[in-house]
């Protein structure tokens, strides 16, 4: 009894820290390195992901960014999410539509393949949420073992490493992408 007692009590002490730790696991990022193209992701409703790879391509780490999306509402979401870059400022010229059915990671990278490897690209930053940097770089690095990623996380407004469990969104965020990353592992 005095033994559940006691990791009851170091685990309300360390609490921050282990649910810390539990949030840094899932970011895995890495500095932009100059890439043929840059791939940002579907599934950011927010928009902090085109925006981030508009800038990528603004400080010229790529000559463009290739934008993913599924149908959402009748509309492609790379439509949406260019659209919303073009009203920040950002050029159309910048991106590339990279309309798909995918409905998970994996699909998205699946579908991607045969595209940038017909566009002859060999290094790509692929730009997504920071908590989904370290799944979603292992899945299309197996999808494409002979091209080159480097992952860049985009800032998300509800989920930081050291701080989501203080946050409804936040606390979502974790569940589900620790959901997905388990399952990923036993190859659900």
């Amino acid at each position: 009894m005095w033994i559940v007692a006691a990791a009851a009590a170091l685990a309300l002490l360390f609490h921050a820290r282990i649910l810390g730790a539990l949030g840094s696991y899932l970011v895995h990022d890495e500095p932009p390195r100059r890439a043929d193209i840059i791939l940002v992701l579907a599934g950011d409703a927010s928009g902090g992901r085109i925006l981030k790879g508009a800038e990528l391509v603004r400080q010229g780490y790529a000559p463009r960014a290739m934008v993913s999306g599924p149908m959402v509402y009748s509309v492609h979401e790379c439509e949406l999410a260019i659209a919303l870059a073009e009203r920040a400022g950002y050029p159309a010229s910048y991106f590339v539509h990279f309309e798909h059915d995918a409905f998970s990671t994996m699909e998205e990278a699946h579908d991607a393949a045969p595209l940038l490897r017909g566009m002859g690209v060999k290094q790509v930053l692929l730009v997504t949420s920071d908590f989904h940097t370290r799944r979603a770089g292992k899945i299309f690095r197996a999808a494409m073992p002979d091209l080159v990623f480097d992952v860049v996380g985009s800032a998300d407004a509800h989920f930081t490493p050291q701080g989501w469990w203080k946050d409804r969104e936040g606390r979502k965020t974790f569940v589900i992408e620790w959901m997905k990353t388990v399952s990923e592992w036993i190859g659900a």
